[in-house]
């Protein structure tokens, strides 16, 4: 299993991951230490292990606001998904009607047509 280095609050860490997840790893590490530092900016120094447990709590708040807006965004998706399919059953619905309508205009023509060629005169 690969390992990688990365670094936290100025403290480095050796990190086992899966084959291929060493960059995306290292992100990870850059990110979270980007949010100790920003919390160190806002907060001072308060000690390695708060200012780490405060850190993971902002991560996993943003996390959680993420969370509820993939549900709200899901919620719509299925509401537009649900619309989307009575717009389509209604214009089958529509068609269907104009068709049956077409129809009997034609025979309707139809009638007439026949009935004014037996009217009509031979010549």
């Amino acid at each position: 299993m690969p390992e990688v280095n990365v670094e936290i609050n100025g403290r480095k860490y050796r990190m086992a991951c899966e084959e291929g997840q060493q960059k995306h790893l290292i992100g990870l590490a850059e990110r979270f230490d980007a949010q100790v530092e920003g919390l160190k900016g806002a907060v001072g120094e308060i000690g390695d292990n708060r200012l780490t447990v405060m850190a993971g709590i902002a991560v996993l708040d943003e996390l959680a606001e993420a969370e509820r807006r993939i549900q709200a965004l899901e919620q719509q998706v299925s509401e537009l998904t649900s619309a989307g399919q009575e717009i389509a059953a209604e214009l089958e619905h529509t068609e269907q009607s104009f068709a049956r309508k077409l129809d009997d205009a034609a025979k309707a023509i139809e009638g007439v047509a026949g009935a004014l060629d037996e009217a009509a005169p031979l010549r």
